[in-house]
């Protein structure tokens, strides 16, 4: 049997109805909208508009911007409903307060007008290797003590992405130095220093000797290096940078972002390809050697891996130089990527941008790109593991990287924005 409410709990019910409403299309409104947006020196940038807010420059370098076609000398308001034009001839910084007609803040967004770039393109495959900083627990497990007594003395202590930085007080260059320390211990408890989560803190560990490897043991995995192969997107001849990947190297045991000491890229050469089928990606394989070393990673991020060019090794980055271009200005439709799948040399090939997620959350998946390229879907069935990194250019310009793959359609996957890279390698 159905019962009619009666009016006074309508009367309740339906004002908090609206204001829950109200309240999930502001957090909607809020989260749609970017905490940075770039404008490209001496260009003007058409916004459609369409968000029912209004936005006012609360703060700008002098001069900074012109919003339709006025220069901003004081703090201005202007309406986000209606499509709107903005252009600067100078370098710098404003903040834009944005809010619901004037009154109920949303957020500040900060608007950069940033200098005309243009990037040598990348394309070209390299050996990617890096050393952890400090020793990585993949996990604990256990030793085989006296009178095969099985015993865990890490179990509890350590955990898995733990990153141990002294044994004994004594810093750790490679797994082969912690081994040393906890031998030269014996089994008396000792001190070690950990970093978890970016926060550092002692712990203490009595090892255990093992009748089977006739040594001191504290039962944990351990890793302190990586290796692969990965594709150089971008060469900056301005500030001597590369950016490689588009995406961060991820420890395959523990799914963390790698800390890293220090890296290498190396060159290579792509001697095999496994073709890429629904539910099984495929991947490139290369030599990976350190005896031509082309540059050092500095840094390993969510969208790349960035570093330093050797002197003398610039030559061997001979793509193209070409401007960049912003997010707002690619569009759904035909590009290309630059890709290294045989030996050492790099081709373009086609592919259709099939979408575009302009102010996305996460930085590394801002388009969604097809491989419709015949040869290169004969050879490697779409986008494989060591692609990462393959410049996009759409109307000669370099406008992201390839990044990741749809497993189950191979043909498919996701591209950074140029940009975003760009911005990351500032913090070398």
């Amino acid at each position: 049997m159905f019962i009619k409410p009666k009016k006074k709990y309508l009367r309740k019910i339906l004002p908090v109805g609206c204001i829950l409403a109200v309240i999930v299309s502001w957090c909607s409104v809020a989260y749609s909208i970017p905490d940075e947006i770039r404008i490209m020196k001496g260009k003007e940038v058409v916004f459609d508009g369409n968000l029912p807010l209004q936005a006012e420059i609360v703060e700008e370098d002098i001069g900074v911007l012109n919003v339709n076609n006025k220069a901003v000398s004081e703090n201005i308001h202007f309406n986000l409903a209606k499509p709107f034009t903005v252009k600067s001839e100078k370098e710098g910084t404003a903040k834009l307060e944005v809010s619901v007609m004037g009154i109920l803040p949303v957020k500040t967004v900060e608007a950069k007008v940033i200098p005309n770039m243009q990037v040598v393109a990348g394309g070209i495959a390299v050996g990617v290797s890096m050393d952890t900083r400090g020793i990585m627990v993949l996990g604990t497990g256990y030793v085989n003590g006296i009178g095969n007594k099985v015993y865990e003395p890490a179990k509890g202590i350590l955990q898995s992405g733990d990153m141990i930085l002294q044994a004994g007080g004594k810093s750790l260059k490679n797994k082969e130095d912690l081994m040393k320390a906890v031998e030269e211990n014996g089994e008396k408890s000792m001190d070690f220093l950990v970093d978890r989560n970016g926060v550092q803190q002692k712990v203490e560990i009595t090892p255990v000797f093992s009748q089977e490897d006739n040594s001191c043991k504290i039962g944990i995995w351990v890793r302190d290096s990586t290796q692969g192969i990965g594709t150089i997107t971008y060469f900056n001849t301005d500030t001597n940078n590369f950016g490689a990947l588009g995406h961060g190297v991820y420890d395959v045991d523990t799914q963390e972002l790698m800390q890293i000491k220090n890296g290498q890229i190396t060159q290579s050469s792509i001697i095999d390809v496994k073709k890429g089928e629904k539910g099984e990606p495929g991947a490139l394989t290369g030599n990976v050697g350190r005896d031509l070393v082309l540059g050092s990673i500095s840094i390993n991020t969510e969208v790349g891996i960035y570093g330093k060019v050797e002197k003398g090794k610039e030559s061997y980055f001979t793509g193209q130089k070409l401007p960049i271009a912003l997010q707002q200005d690619i569009h759904e439709g035909k590009a290309t990527i630059l890709s290294n799948i045989e030996g050492e040399e790099v081709k373009e090939y086609e592919i259709e941008i099939e979408s575009v997620n302009r102010y996305s959350k996460n930085e590394s998946k801002g388009m969604v790109i097809k491989i419709v390229d015949k040869e290169l879907l004969s050879k490697t069935g779409g986008i494989v593991q060591g692609m990462s990194g393959s410049p996009i250019l759409q109307e000669g310009k370099i406008v992201g990287a390839v990044t990741h793959v749809f497993v189950n359609e191979p043909t498919k996957g996701y591209g950074i924005f140029i940009e975003n890279m760009l911005k990351q390698e500032s913090a070398i």
